[in-house]
């Protein structure tokens, strides 16, 4: 090392989706997750799967407790929510999926494996919503 700190990455918001295997709500949530951090908000918004957290993955943990989280539930349970708090984080939005379904019925997921195009419609208005909470949380605002 030539004794200079590295400049630190910039905080990005953290997305924690449902892992709900073998649920059409859960697979929308993770498409949803993906979406948003691999194509609407990469370079402002990273993800940090469930199980890691439920795992107690200091790496994972770390992120939640250093920068505000959304989470995406696929089911009234809301482990992802749960999880964040559990690991010391702080959940500036969270997303239901039946909620955002209600906005957009016209969007019926079906498919667990693969989405019916429905349903890769209803996790991109989903994530089209959620990226619209990191713009917010970027800029300095709190969404809630």
């Amino acid at each position: 090392m030539n004794g200079k700190k590295a400049a630190s990455p910039r905080a990005k918001v953290v997305i924690v989706p449902c892992s709900g295997i073998g649920k059409s709500y859960g697979t929308v949530s993770r498409e949803a997750a993906y979406d948003l951090t691999e194509e609407l908000r990469p370079d402002a918004a990273q993800l940090v799967p469930l199980s890691l957290l439920v795992l107690g993955d200091a790496e994972a943990r770390a992120a939640v407790a250093a920068n505000p989280a959304i989470s995406i539930d696929g089911c009234k349970l809301a482990c992802a929510t749960k999880m964040v708090k559990e690991s010391g984080g702080t959940v500036a939005k969270d997303f239901a999926v039946l909620d955002v379904y209600r906005r957009y019925r016209q969007f019926k997921p079906q498919g667990i494996a693969e989405l019916n195009e429905q349903g890769r419609q209803l996790a991109r208005a989903l994530a089209d919503e959620a990226a619209q909470v990191v713009d917010d949380l970027n800029a300095g605002g709190k969404s809630g």
